[in-house]
């Protein structure tokens, strides 16, 4: 009798940790849609899943946010590419890239 609710707490806990690791990933809505560099050389396209950056060649990574730092992953793949937001407002994007640049876009 005693292990039922033992039982009990541990599917409860079990399941409320599954609902934690399967929500939606959260995203910024001022985010999403596509940038142009100030130099005209690089296109940044950002959805609600994907991170595509056209400077070179276009390769849509995965990509999720922790503060004010995106983290892209190719399918998934480990390192994550570190990319640290500095200015984001409707209009205005300003990146700092993994080897320290920073770049400035616009809508």
């Amino acid at each position: 009798m005693k292990t039922y609710p033992i039982i009990f707490l541990y599917f409860a806990g079990t399941l409320m940790l599954l609902n934690v690791a399967c929500s939606k990933k959260q995203t910024n809505p001022k985010l999403e849609g596509t940038w142009k560099s100030k130099d005209g050389e690089t296109t940044l396209k950002i959805t609600n899943k994907q991170f595509t950056l056209d400077s070179e060649s276009p390769v849509p990574e995965d990509y999720f946010l922790k503060g004010d730092t995106i983290f892209t992953s190719f399918e998934g793949n480990q390192p994550y590419t570190k990319f640290v937001i500095q200015k984001l407002n409707d209009h205005e994007l300003s990146l700092m890239f993994p080897d320290s640049v920073a770049i400035e876009f616009s809508r």
